[in-house]
């Protein structure tokens, strides 16, 4: 699961919006919306590029990329 509060925190802390993001991927936007919010699943080529793009070190890709919230 994605931890939607940390990716938005970092596209936000970069100065980018989703739409930068769409196109970085080269995703429709809605699509990538529903991929941030964990209503489709992002792959890990996606979660790859994704990491490239907003800068996240190998060591920190779990923190954003396997999320277990509470309930």
């Amino acid at each position: 699961m994605v931890n939607t509060k940390k990716i938005n925190a970092r596209i936000m802390e970069l100065g980018y919006t989703q739409k930068d993001v769409a196109l970085y991927l080269q995703k429709a936007q809605p699509t990538v919306s529903q991929k941030l919010n964990n209503v489709r699943p992002m792959d890990l080529d996606e979660a790859e590029k994704l990491c490239k793009f907003l800068k996240i070190q190998d060591e920190e890709f779990a923190e954003y990329f396997f999320y277990h919230g509470v309930a």
